[in-house]
């Protein structure tokens, strides 16, 4: 059975160039890069040859690239550091963040003296920024803002610019996690009003286990992993040399091919959307999908019915790999607090499935989904 593979806001194929460039790190490459001899010398070198591509590409300075094990070390390192070392008692976010960030951020509230507030969403899933600036403007203590650049389950892009100048008026500090939108959108950190951004490579044909967390050189911070002078004192533990070689690669491959990967995905994604619609009239979006929205994500909600309970279940059986955006959790499904915090009373009603594409997705698999959709629904 030929497997479809429509879960790359989950993660995407590790592309074989990429791992060409990281093989002779997994070989004969591999001295330590503390180390003073030649060996370790040249495995440092490849570190920071990749810093400064990946600084180039975001247009920031070397110096402001960590390279962590992925955008949930990023994300906790960021908060962390903002309530611990900028004086930050205040967090703002949403209800609909990834729980790298709401986690986090539950846990800084119950263990810190930090008040956490939800901004207002509007109906179609953006974030209400009259809402934000009040709350900022009513603050009695400096302001933490974390806030994704776009969302992973409903695919909603944040005006990270207009939240950013929010930020620098009202002296907040601002975190966004990046994670799906690095390596598929151009950056230029220096137009940005942002203090810390997450990603991670594993999003755009990277290795997993590496991230990178930018830290604009304008704020000083300690480090979140103690016990090693690794990442210019800022993260101990030895680099995970292969994956930073490969994240610099992917990166670098992803913005030479950004316009027509853009344009072939954008063009996937309003084709499944039209498909869907002409075929089940019932069907409904989650978020603004033909709008500000990332054009790798499409996510829809079926009615739900006896044939509908189990949809993720059979096209799983029928090798289509799709995610409702739902954890699971000893057995029990759990809804997405996503679709949740969106639909409220009317989220028991409907199963929602996010579909995602890559490069390598084509207008034949989307045929054969809806087809195999026509069967179960």
């Amino acid at each position: 059975m030929s497997r479809i593979y429509f879960d790359n806001a989950a993660t995407t194929a590790l592309d074989p160039e990429v791992l060409e460039t990281m093989m002779p790190f997994l070989t004969e490459k591999f001295g330590n890069p503390s180390s003073i001899y030649s060996y370790g010398r040249e495995t440092k070198m490849a570190i920071e040859n990749a810093r400064k591509s990946v600084a180039r590409i975001l247009n920031a300075n070397p110096g402001e690239i960590f390279f962590t094990s992925g955008g949930t070390e990023s994300t906790n390192t960021a908060v962390t550091a903002a309530i611990r070392d900028l004086g930050c008692r205040h967090i703002i976010t949403s209800g609909l963040e990834h729980h790298a960030t709401l986690h986090t951020v539950e846990q800084a509230a119950n263990n810190s003296h930090v008040s956490v507030s939800y901004v207002k969403l509007k109906e179609n899933g953006h974030i209400d920024l009259e809402d934000l600036e009040k709350m900022l403007s009513e603050s009695a203590h400096r302001v933490l803002i974390t806030l994704m650049h776009a969302n992973n389950e409903i695919g909603n892009l944040l005006k990270i610019k207009a939240v950013g100048e929010l930020c620098e008026k009202y002296d907040a500090i601002f975190h966004s996690d990046a994670v799906q939108t690095i390596g598929h959108y151009p950056f230029d950190l220096k137009s940005l009003h942002v203090h810390f951004l997450s990603a991670a490579g594993h999003k755009f044909h990277g290795p997993k286990g590496v991230g990178i967390l930018y830290v604009n050189e304008n704020i000083s911070i300690k480090p979140y992993i103690n016990g090693g002078a690794q990442e210019r004192n800022m993260r101990a533990g030895t680099e995970n040399l292969y994956g930073i070689v490969g994240f610099a690669k992917a990166l670098e491959m992803a913005t030479q091919r950004y316009e027509q990967d853009s344009e072939q995905i954008k063009g996937l994604k309003k084709y499944m959307a039209d498909r869907l619609v002409e075929t089940f009239p019932a069907v409904t979006f989650n978020g603004d999908t033909n709008g500000s929205s990332l054009y790798t994500v499409l996510n829809v909600s079926f009615p739900l019915t006896e044939k509908s309970d189990m949809l993720l279940f059979s096209l799983d059986m029928a090798g289509i790999c799709v995610s409702g955006g739902s954890a699971c959790t000893s057995g029990a499904n759990s809804q997405s607090h996503v679709i949740r915090a969106l639909h409220n009373e009317n989220s028991d009603k409907m199963v929602p499935i996010r579909f995602s594409f890559s490069r390598h997705n084509t207008r034949e698999e989307v045929d054969q989904v809806i087809g195999k959709l026509k069967e179960l629904v």
